[in-house]
């Protein structure tokens, strides 16, 4: 029977929520610098941290596999 170290299985679910959110990023990180852009790439910005916060949290809640695998499905 195989099992799965969960903390590990979160470990590398983060790592892919951190990608999926540096993806989100990089087109704001440019209207960032534009000054005309900057205020309203700040509020998108917000609007995506608060999402990946929000999923942060539920996979660091996650109470086995099954679980974190779903939340990773929906998320990303």
């Amino acid at each position: 029977m195989i099992t799965i170290n969960l903390n590990k299985a979160k470990t590398i679910a983060h790592d892919m929520r951190r990608a999926a959110r540096a993806a989100e990023f990089a087109p704001l990180d440019i209207k960032a610098t534009i000054p005309s852009e900057a205020a309203a790439a700040e509020v998108a910005r917000a609007v995506i941290r608060a999402k990946y916060a929000g999923i942060q949290t539920d996979m660091d809640a996650a109470v086995d596999v099954v679980e974190l695998k779903s939340i990773v499905e929906a998320a990303l």
